[in-house]
């Protein structure tokens, strides 16, 4: 009689992941221990012990803000040129640098976080917005029968800050059949020219397209538990004229959406 309890039965295998699985299951877990939390701590530091001179801004995000402009208007400079030559980039720096110094534009006021994933998100969906309405705008343009019916929509917009409300703006002027043609910055209201309106349903979808231009950029720029207002302003509420209750409204459009999901 064999001395093994069990001899027809296989050596069962050792609970675990895989060599490899395990290794790259622990480097994220080393990345985030050794680089991410070291470096956010950094940033932390740096953004409380070190502040910009008032020419840059006083802070390490206006002078961000004002770095990025220094950059864009460098670009545009060489874009202009069509040729990318060191003499172009050090004339355009210099030309930038003069612009901002002697020509400043008024204090721009950084609110909130920025999101990567969800502004990656809102881009991908502006692109395909832009492709699918260009290809309705072209069949309408071609199709025999009556021209489309166009009208001005007003839609509001629980958007706090002026940046992001600009920037919703464009969102919505890049994609061909609408154009905010009146902006009423005080209520946040927000009158657009919609290409074609002549069935119902074409004012839903454009409503519907519209809320979700609302919440995306909510989340990717300015959500609730990350909004600092900025120093310019007086009263959060009583500059940026947006009641609880309209933001509320977002996140109760943004549960329902998920529920339906």
């Amino acid at each position: 009689m064999s001395s093994t309890p069990f001899p027809d039965k296989p050596h069962a295998k050792p609970v675990g992941k895989r060599p490899v699985a395990a290794f790259f299951g622990n480097l994220w877990r080393v990345t985030l221990v050794h680089l991410a939390w070291p470096a956010v701590r950094t940033y932390v530091w740096l953004n409380e012990n070190l502040h910009a001179p008032a020419w840059a801004g006083g802070s390490l995000r206006e002078f961000g803000l004002r770095l990025w402009g220094f950059a864009w208007l460098t670009f545009v400079w060489v874009l202009l040129w069509g040729d990318v030559t060191w003499a172009n980039i050090v004339v355009g720096a210099l030309i930038a640098l003069l612009v901002m110094v002697l020509l400043p534009l008024p204090r721009v006021p950084v609110e909130g976080r920025f999101h990567p994933l969800s502004a990656l998100k809102l881009v991908g969906t502006m692109i395909y917005n832009f492709f699918l309405s260009s290809a309705q705008v072209a069949w309408a343009a071609v199709k025999p029968g009556d021209p489309p019916l166009g009208a001005v929509v007003r839609v509001h917009m629980a958007i706090k800050s002026d940046l992001t409300l600009t920037l919703a703006v464009d969102y919505i002027n890049l994609v061909p059949g609408t154009m905010v043609v009146e902006i009423d910055q005080d209520q946040r209201m927000l009158y657009i020219h919609v290409f074609d309106v002549r069935k119902q349903k074409y004012i839903d979808e454009f409503l519907k397209q519209m809320a979700y231009v609302e919440r995306q950029f909510i989340k990717t720029f300015e959500r609730d538990d990350e909004w600092h207002p900025s120093p310019f302003h007086g009263i959060d509420d009583d500059y940026h004229h947006v009641p609880f209750a309209d933001r509320r409204r977002v996140v109760e459009q943004e549960r329902s959406r998920k529920e339906k999901a």
